[in-house]
């Protein structure tokens, strides 16, 4: 299990700001590696640069996720995905979390509903992350 916010409440803390300056690093490093792949598209990547930073967000996501339950951005912020039963998140689950977030991304809503989540429930969890069993945590020292 997942530690419990009202008997272990220092895992949770500061979990929305962090998410949010995790989220900021994450696509400043995206964008960067995308404007590194331009050149190699014949700078024709220039005109569907959006669907590159798509492509390149998912496998970033996915595979910063999966080799050790958190995005670079999060590392830097000290915090991780874990499952429900406390494990880290494994490739599957990775793929999942990072589909659930490119659909909020794709349906404003659903990234409002996310982001109130974050703020009001009591494991700071996301939309992405209650359908999953999923909860962002601070990392154990």
């Amino acid at each position: 299990m997942t530690p419990d916010p009202h008997t272990q409440p220092q895992f949770y803390d500061g979990i929305p700001l962090k998410r949010l300056l995790a989220w900021v690093v994450d696509m400043v490093l995206i964008a960067i590696i995308c404007v590194l792949i331009v050149p190699f598209t014949a700078f024709t990547g220039i005109f569907f640069f959006p669907f590159l930073m798509l492509v390149v967000g998912f496998i970033y996501r996915c595979g910063t996720l999966a080799g050790g339950s958190a995005t670079w951005g999060m590392r830097l912020m000290s915090m991780e995905l874990r499952r429900s039963d406390d494990r880290p998140l494994d490739g599957g689950t990775a793929i999942l979390h990072t589909l659930g977030y490119s659909i909020s991304l794709a349906f404003p809503i659903l990234q409002v509903i996310s982001i109130v989540l974050m703020l009001t429930s009591e494991r700071r969890q996301g939309l992405t992350d209650m359908a999953l069993g999923t909860v962002a945590l601070n990392r154990r020292r």
